[in-house]
């Protein structure tokens, strides 16, 4: 008998002797550290760390302790104040240097103790690998700031960079040594000085030709102001929907394995785009040097006028799920996806079943008599009884297509969908299309994100042209399409779990998305149309905001919301997860966990087939008689 206490697992020591450490190495021994499934995270005083497997390997346990000896070195050795201060306004700039900063807290560490130097460098390794940077094959692909980061590593520890990092390094290393190779010599002697340090990461950033992205008023640091230099970083924030401290804890989670820095993998199949999903951009495929975007058909009349523009769309791409990975990784991720979700999947199909048996009782049904076969009239009997000689009637009952509807899910594919959040969408929008494909509602299941972070191949070109000022937009989108409306659920069913694909979450230009979205379901031949948008935060891409004012993406959002609520005849509903998107839709819902999706989602679509269908916009349905 134990007398009822808690038996204790296997890795309880290791996670005990981890914590210990992580407060010994920030020097707070009321730092709360604990361990989830969820990515990792440092927030105020509180770490989060990854659950060790209970087959603990001498890997796994040397990753662990390194995201804890990472995360307590911040604490340690980072000042927030010094960093704002110093910290360029521009996104790219500004990755660059929190990368080099979290660098230097490492190499303290590293460099007075050998034990924390192997297991920074097995974090690191894992993180790189993990992210699929080893696969990477162009510059474009290559996020530079994790190539400065490493250059930095190797001058102020003698560490080469991990195999894992060593091809962006390799991409990058002669045009930084070649321009900003003398202030990488330089960091070493400040190495213990964060405001030093920072100065000379400044200079770096100058050599680098980064100069520009320091702020609007070309201030020195002695001149500059915290609060100006807190400006551009607060309101990016705010149109992520996080805080000040969210924004401290990302710069965090970029060292983790899950971040989205990380995942700059940008995947080595550059597949072609389908050429009728590109129907409205084919004159477009060239470079627009006015950045003027191409609207949809339904903006054209009595459109107010926005300053939207495109740099260039040569970049971007509308595919198929499954020309963005092997049918092999396709099933071994949709086998992990069923795994995670075995728990989950009851209570989704439950709800769904609610919603099936909501729409097939308000089908209506109609029947078919004086037929030669079927089911036995009975209101014709009395007519047989009093003449023998007439011939039995029979009457078959008929099914008629319900209310003519197709229904659109566009789920946002940025990285801040990682983890559950994706997980539970990409469930959800499995069984809610197997749910409608049975009450004979078309279903189309579409993703929105970009080709690489910061800014791709758009804004290597965008440099080329000499930084020409007020460019737009300034990514690479990536359009994805999981399940045309057309194709039956059980040959879309794996392309779902391609959103668990590490590196192919990014940054999201909703309005764009928006736009693409409502074109294809105008194209259809239903009449009753419904688009469904899933996301959790504003539009946010840090090349495109960079570079032009930081409501940008968000007004042309709201832009093509107006266009579509007013003029499309499309019922646009949207759901935000940890978002208020009610701001933006008039017809929105939303939830603090993703745990809820799938309730939220069942009960919009039933609130509108409750509803009466709107009344068709002139021109832009089917005439009965074609």
């Amino acid at each position: 008998m134990n007398g009822g206490k808690k038996r204790e697992s296997p890795t309880d020591p290791f996670k005990r002797a981890v914590a210990v450490c992580a407060r010994a190495v920030a020097g707070d021994r009321d730092l709360e550290v604990v361990y989830a499934a969820d990515r990792p995270m440092l927030a105020g005083n509180k770490m989060r760390l990854p659950e060790p497997p209970r087959r603990l390997t001498a890997q796994d346990a040397a990753i662990t302790r390194g995201l804890g000896d990472s995360m307590a070195l911040r604490l340690a050795c980072h000042d927030a104040r010094v960093h704002r201060k110093l910290a360029p306004e521009g996104a790219l700039a500004r990755a660059v240097f929190d990368a080099v900063e979290q660098a230097r807290c490492e190499a303290i560490g590293s460099r007075r103790m050998d034990g924390m130097r192997a297991n920074i460098s097995a974090m690191l390794q894992d993180k790189y690998h993990r992210a699929s940077l080893d696969e990477v094959t162009d510059r474009a692909e290559a996020p530079i700031e994790d190539a400065v980061a490493l250059l930095v590593r190797e001058r102020l520890t003698g560490n080469a960079p991990p195999a894992s990092g060593k091809r962006i390094v390799d991409l990058w290393r002669d045009h930084i040594e070649s321009k900003a190779g003398g202030d990488l010599d330089r960091l070493i002697d400040s190495i213990e000085d964060q405001g030093g340090y920072g100065e000379i990461v400044r200079d770096l950033l100058v050599s680098l030709e980064m100069a520009d992205e320091f702020g609007p008023s070309g201030e020195s640091d002695e001149e500059q102001t915290g609060d100006d230099a807190e400006g551009e970083a607060e309101r990016n924030e705010a149109a992520r929907g996080t805080s000040e401290q969210d924004a401290e804890d990302q710069e965090v989670e970029g060292q983790s394995e899950t971040t989205g820095e990380e995942e700059d993998a940008g995947e080595a199949e550059e597949s072609a785009a389908d050429a009728d999903d590109l129907q409205d951009d084919e004159s477009s495929a060239d470079r627009e040097p006015s950045g003027e975007a191409r609207r949809p058909d339904w903006r054209r009349q009595n459109e107010p006028q926005t300053d939207y523009k495109v740099f260039t769309r040569r970049y971007d791409e509308v595919i198929h799920a499954e020309d963005l990975c092997p049918p092999e990784e396709l099933d071994r991720l949709r086998s992990f996806l069923d795994k995670q979700l075995a728990t989950l999947h009851g209570a989704v199909a439950r709800l769904a079943n609610r919603l099936q048996r909501k729409l097939l009782a308000q089908q209506s049904r109609a029947w078919d008599f004086d037929l030669e076969e079927g089911v036995l009239d009975p209101a014709r009997l009395p007519r047989v009884v009093t003449d023998p000689f007439a011939p039995l009637s029979f009457k078959q009952e008929r099914d008629t297509d319900f209310r003519d509807t197709v229904v659109t899910l566009l789920l946002d594919n940025s990285g801040s969908m990682r983890g559950r959040p994706i997980t539970v969408a990409a469930t959800c929008a499995d069984i809610l299309a197997r749910t409608l494909e049975r009450c004979s509602v078309k279903v189309e299941i579409l993703g929105f994100t970009t080709r690489a972070w910061k800014g791709g191949q758009s804004r290597e070109e965008w440099l080329r042209a000499g930084k020409p000022p007020h460019p737009g937009r300034l990514n690479d989108l990536r359009h994805v399409i999981y399940k045309a409306a057309d194709a039956p659920w059980r040959r879309s069913r794996r392309n779902l779990a391609l959103m668990m694909r590490e590196g192919l979450l990014k940054e999201n230009i909703d309005g764009e998305a928006l736009e693409w979205a409502a074109q294809r379901l105008l194209s259809r031949p239903e009449q009753r149309r419904i688009l469904m948008v899933i996301s959790d935060g504003a539009p946010v891409d840090d090349s495109t905001l960079s570079v032009n004012t930081g409501n940008y993406l968000e007004r042309h959002l709201r832009h093509v919301i107006e266009g579509i609520e007013q003029r499309s005849g499309i019922e646009l509903i949207a759901i935000g997860i940890g978002h208020d998107v009610t701001r933006y839709y008039s017809r929105a819902v939303t939830i603090v966990d993703a745990e809820e999706l799938a309730g939220a989602m069942t009960d919009k679509l039933a609130e509108l087939f409750d509803a009466a269908p709107p009344k068709p916009r002139t021109g832009r349905t089917r005439a009965s008689a074609a």
